[in-house]
Formats: C-alpha cells, sequence, structure tokens
C-alpha cells in the first residue's frame, strides 16, 4: 500500500479516479453527469485542499481529499476505496495513514442515506489507539443534514 500525494504529475489520475466516487453517491448527492458524462466535483486540489492516491502493487485503489488549516483541523473531504479492494481492512489502514500524516483535530461527515459510511468511520476511529470521538447530527450548509464525526489525533 502506497500513498501519493497529488501533483501536477498525477492530478489528470486522481481527477479519474474521482468520478468513480462521484458515481458511486450520485443516488445519494442526486447528481447526474454533463452531456460528456462527466460529474462535477465537489472537492478540488488547491492550497488548502491536499488530495491522495492509494495505490496497492501500482494499481490505483483509491482515492482521498483533506482540507486543512494552520489550527491544525482536518476535514475528510472524500474518501474512496474502489470495491475490488474493499473487506480487508484496506480502507482502515488508509484512513490511519492519513491521520499519521496530518494529526491534529478531525472532522469527517457523512451525507443522509450513507449509514453504511457511517459506521466504517466509527469503526476505523476506534481501532486508531482508541481514539474516542463525538458523532452529532450536524446541518451542513452544503449537503444538509449529515452524520459527523469529531476527534483528535495527537
Amino acid at each position: 500500500m502506497k500513498i501519493i500525494p497529488v501533483s501536477k504529475n498525477n492530478i489528470q489520475t486522481y481527477l479519474n479516479l474521482a468520478q468513480c466516487y462521484e458515481a458511486e453517491f450520485s443516488a445519494l448527492t442526486h447528481k447526474k453527469p454533463d452531456s460528456s458524462g462527466i460529474f462535477e466535483l465537489d472537492t478540488h486540489p488547491g492550497e488548502s485542499i491536499q488530495c491522495y492516491i492509494l495505490t496497492i502493487e501500482e494499481i490505483p485503489a483509491g482515492i482521498a481529499a483533506i482540507a486543512f488549516d494552520d489550527a491544525h483541523s482536518n476535514e475528510m473531504c472524500e474518501f474512496y476505496v474502489f470495491p475490488y479492494f474493499r473487506k480487508n481492512g484496506v480502507g482502515s489502514r488508509f484512513a490511519h495513514s492519513l491521520w499519521k500524516i496530518h494529526p491534529g483535530k478531525w472532522e469527517i461527515k457523512q451525507i443522509m442515506g450513507a449509514e453504511y459510511a457511517a459506521a466504517f468511520w466509527c469503526k476505523t476511529i476506534a481501532q486508531y489507539n482508541d481514539t474516542s470521538y463525538l458523532q452529532d447530527k450536524y446541518l451542513d450548509s452544503y449537503w444538509g443534514q449529515v452524520t459527523r464525526q469529531k476527534f483528535l489525533i495527537s
């Protein structure tokens, strides 16, 4: 397993992979592709967004996008492991590795209807050195009501 920061050299790979993420969640987000079959992305790599590509044996296996600020506050904006690589702990190891890279305050949100994602995050957070977290329902200005986890990685 290798985690590669997105750069100008691999941005197109990340953008291609992000389409799979958008398609999988389209039933919940009510997003449709445009006339070219491309979904608009909600999160774009930039100054305050660091994106990553997960590879396994040099094959893309997932992506993540993290928003951060100078106060060591991080938000997992996008996180996706391709179905072929699921159910064997890859997602949890990917998340744990990202937390090691970006310690500090964390917030993760799941849109309504993604209860399986909320269950994944609760399990993954709890597995990380017995980290405790706060989970609540939160009214997000973009997504509406979401499930949210907040925790600290030191």
